[in-house]
């Protein structure tokens, strides 16, 4: 992807993934990679940041004999990714303004 992805939207996303339910890391990353085109490396410390900030736990389940490591959202969490959700809205909205023309920001009117 040509655009960087901030500390904010990694995080804004994590907690995204995780409010649809709790998921282990391995899936929760490849669901990111796969739309954001980051690296699982730079998801790992994502996810630490965000249990030390209290917007999420984690807790190990047993799956084929070992075990896996599960991420739940927090109610902090919940209100966290909420903030993020109305500041996407104002910075898309804004970035639109700036790089879309009228039709594409509207809608053709005609169709």
């Amino acid at each position: 992807m040509v655009f960087p992805t901030s500390a904010a939207l990694l995080d804004a996303c994590v907690l995204a993934v995780l409010s649809k339910g709790d998921t282990y890391g391995y899936a929760l990353t490849q669901q990111i990679k796969e739309k954001l085109g980051v690296s699982e490396s730079t998801l790992y410390p994502v996810l630490r940041r965000l249990q030390r900030e209290a917007f999420l736990t984690a807790y190990d389940q047993p799956f084929d004999g070992r075990n896996r490591r599960y991420y739940q959202i927090t109610p902090e969490g919940e209100r966290q990714l909420a903030w993020y959700r109305e500041e996407w809205k104002t910075y898309r909205s804004g970035i639109d303004s700036i790089l879309l023309t009228d039709t594409e920001r509207n809608g053709d009117k005609d169709e």
